[in-house]
């Protein structure tokens, strides 16, 4: 008897002790890639995890537009990628653009992401979209999806597809078939958005983005949402971003991420892809207009054409960096 309890005791401080180191190296950039981030209680392995967020990400593609646009298409998939192999994850990701106005992105388990292109033409910088992408990064690396899903015992396969019923963007609780099925895989706990801040602030910060900038954009939507009440209902409904988890964020890059002589903060590619988005969304409006209403024409040069100074037409394309030296006020 004494026997078991010593064993039990040690098994627990081991426990304690495996627990408190791995908690530190969350903590530290540097032990990306070589630490475990989705540990805990999982009944879910890699390939069962996979096919499941495949499964969803099926159902997401059969009701929301996909933009094909190759430049746009590649663009996005190249900033994720990026952030992805300075990340802690475990599986491929599969990134996409859904044509939608709505300000978000959501990833599914096993590395099945989507951007929605309203995220993409709300943001101002490269480090905007990367902070934004590389939190929803952080929620596949630390397996979010199927430890909520295991801790609530939601994850059976026969329900998961109802989900999507009347819609992919329904987040939230939705009443199919007389059951309810609580979105565990894109609603997450308090500690787990916690951690996948830190986590994405992590990543951004080692594909030498500057980390502030996540926070700067939840900032500004904030803001928004003072001066015009009804802005935060749909960004991030899934997820808000509270004024305490901003703070901690601040103090998180304060506390945990070396300051860099310069960051990325943008690059002209970005505008330009930002460019060509508003310009096919302006186009399919004017497609979608009525072609049988009088239209206007005026006469050759009564324009205001011209190559005025606002012309760029030699884009530097070099990134833009911030250096910590200058005064950002």
């Amino acid at each position: 008897m004494r026997y078991t309890r010593y064993l039990a005791v040690l098994l627990i401080a081991f426990s304690l002790f495996a627990a408190d180191n791995e908690g530190k190296k969350k903590k530290d950039p540097d032990e990306i890639g070589n630490r475990n981030v989705a540990g805990g209680v999982n009944f879910y392995s890699i390939e069962k995890e996979i096919a499941m967020g495949k499964s969803l990400a099926q159902q997401v593609e059969k009701q929301a537009k996909i933009i094909d646009d190759p430049i746009i298409a590649e663009y996005v998939n190249r900033v994720g990628q990026n952030l992805v192999r300075n990340s802690d994850a475990k599986v491929p990701f599969t990134i996409k653009v859904i044509d939608t106005e709505e300000v978000n992105a959501f990833a599914l388990p096993g590395g099945f992401f989507f951007v929605n292109s309203g995220l993409l033409l709300k943001t101002e910088s490269e480090a905007e979209l990367a902070g934004v992408m590389a939190h929803e990064i952080a929620h596949v690396a630390a397996r979010h999806g199927t430890r909520q899903a295991t801790r609530g015992e939601i994850a059976q396969l026969s329900t998961i597809p109802l989900i999507f019923l009347g819609g992919w963007t329904g987040y939230g609780i939705r009443q199919a078939a007389s059951v309810l099925v609580p979105v565990g895989f894109l609603s997450f706990s308090r500690g787990f958005e916690s951690e996948a801040d830190l986590l994405g602030l992590e990543y951004m910060y080692k594909s030498g983005y500057d980390p502030t900038a996540f926070v700067d954009f939840f900032e500004k939507i904030q803001s928004l949402e003072k001066k015009k009440p009804g802005t935060m209902a749909k960004v991030f409904s899934s997820h808000p971003m509270t004024e305490d988890r901003i703070q901690t964020a601040q103090k998180n890059i304060q506390n945990y991420l070396k300051e860099r002589p310069e960051y990325v903060i943008s690059t002209s590619e970005f505008n330009d892809v930002k460019t060509r988005l508003a310009s096919l969304q302006n186009k399919r409006k004017v497609d979608n207009q009525d072609l049988n209403r009088p239209t206007l024409r005026k006469a050759p040069g009564a324009g205001s054409g011209g190559s005025g100074a606002g012309d760029k037409t030699n884009d530097d394309d070099r990134p833009t960096l911030k250096r910590r030296t200058e005064d950002n006020n």
